[in-house]
């Protein structure tokens, strides 16, 4: 099951012809829900241990929450963590990396960066294997690296 974090401007025909490009290129039998905001109640809902669940993208995701206060950010944060490490199956994110760039000089910028930062760390921190994808190559960052303890 596909798990799309996007939500749809209906005056933004680029980002539609994007959409419908990605929609295009899965296999017509992944069933696809999208959950722009309510990421954690979906995993909930759908999770069973026959299923897999393809998030996709954690940066969308913290992007559509970040009109959220700092308490209510951590609150939903936690909820979304707390579901992840109690849902059965087998779950993968897509997360964009940010933290190799410039930091940015305005301030959602560099909320969204750290947010979702953070979130990759806590997720990282619990999962079997962390795999980067860059220039057409995948690495297992599992087997190369090691883990450091997560602090915020």
């Amino acid at each position: 099951m596909y798990l799309a974090t996007s939500t749809i401007d209906s005056s933004d025909s680029e980002w539609i012809s994007r959409i419908e490009q990605h929609r295009q290129r899965r296999p017509a039998h992944w069933t696809t829900l999208e959950v722009p905001v309510e990421l954690a109640t979906a995993l909930r809902l759908h999770a069973s241990p026959q299923t897999c669940l393809l998030v996709d993208s954690l940066g969308t995701w913290v992007a559509n929450l970040l009109e959220l206060d700092n308490a209510r950010w951590n609150s939903t944060l936690s909820d979304l963590v707390l579901t992840i490490s109690q849902t059965p199956g087998q779950l993968i994110f897509v997360a964009e990396e940010t933290g190799w760039g410039v930091v940015p000089a305005y301030p959602i910028g560099r909320l969204f960066r750290d947010r979702l930062g953070t979130l990759t760390r806590q997720l990282g921190a619990r999962a079997q294997a962390v795999y980067l994808v860059t220039g057409g190559h995948v690495l297992n960052l599992s087997l190369l690296g090691n883990k450091l303890p997560f602090s915020k």
